[in-house]
């Protein structure tokens, strides 16, 4: 028999802990819009205006009710809430096709958007942040952070919903990017899988500050490669070679390689 006292202590965690929707419901209703903006993923094709118009309203009213559950968590109200992020769908999307757009151009293996939108962990991970973020915005809670991390367990890319990440954005394979929740990224970055753009120190002190790498337009960041700390900038069109370690700024059109000190031992 359990003890009387663990039985209390787990009681008293039901019975406080704060209202919110299941985790389940917000994963399906995310992964509908998902669906619903890239039919390349899904096995339902709308033929009509009006069927894709009703699809939306559902949607919208979905994320309502997700939001009614934690009303008392929320700035605002559910409906102003559900209808400004909805609002922002089409400008999500426009970012979206940016991303693919700079995927099939980026990358010599890939040769239409139906197989980026279909098969790259990049793009997955991309549509949650973008979704994500757009949440982040409106400042409602905990959401964000479940979306991005359901993609971080499907993809390996973990991406802090409030990371500021610009047009044209390609991750080239993906497996093991972080992206801290300061990280600012400019337009046409390209990165490659195992970077990690992070901060110098976790001290909670920091939290409320910028902890994480500025990263301007046309950057390209290798395999590997550690950028770390708010005060760090990688100026326009710089090339972080892999497996570098770096914790300075570094102006426009730097090219910065990793000088191994490997020797050859011959048995």
């Amino acid at each position: 028999m359990l003890p009387e006292s663990f039985i209390a202590n787990i009681l008293e965690k039901h019975v406080n802990t704060r209202a919110f929707p299941a985790t389940s419901e917000i994963k399906k209703l995310f992964t509908k819009i998902v669906l619903t903006l890239f039919p390349e993923q899904s096995k339902i094709h709308f033929k009509t205006k009006a069927e894709l118009k009703a699809v939306f309203e559902s949607l919208e009213t979905g994320l309502e009710s997700i939001l009614h559950a934690m009303k008392k968590e929320l700035k605002e109200s559910p409906e102003k809430l559900a209808q400004a992020y909805f609002n922002r769908i089409p400008e999500i999307h426009e970012l979206l096709l940016t991303d693919v757009e700079a995927m099939v151009q980026g990358d010599p293996a890939a040769s239409t958007d139906y197989e980026v939108i279909r098969t790259y962990p990049g793009f997955y991970a991309m549509a949650f942040y973008r979704l994500a973020h757009g949440l982040h915005h409106l400042s409602i809670p905990l959401i964000p952070r479940i979306l991005t991390e359901y993609a971080h367990s499907k993809t390996g890319i973990d991406i802090h919903p409030g990371a500021k990440i610009g047009r044209y954005f390609f991750m080239d394979h993906g497996t093991g990017i972080v992206i801290g929740e300061t990280c600012t990224i400019g337009e046409r970055v390209k990165i490659y899988q195992g970077v990690t753009l992070g901060a110098l120190s976790v001290d909670k002190k920091m939290a409320s500050t910028k902890r994480h790498p500025t990263i301007e337009d046309g950057v390209v960041i290798y395999s590997g490669a550690t950028i770390l700390g708010g005060e760090t900038v990688v100026g326009k069109e710089s090339i972080i070679g892999g497996n570098v370690w770096l914790t300075h700024s570094v102006p426009e059109q730097t090219k910065i390689y990793h000088q191994a000190n490997s020797k050859l031992i011959k048995g």
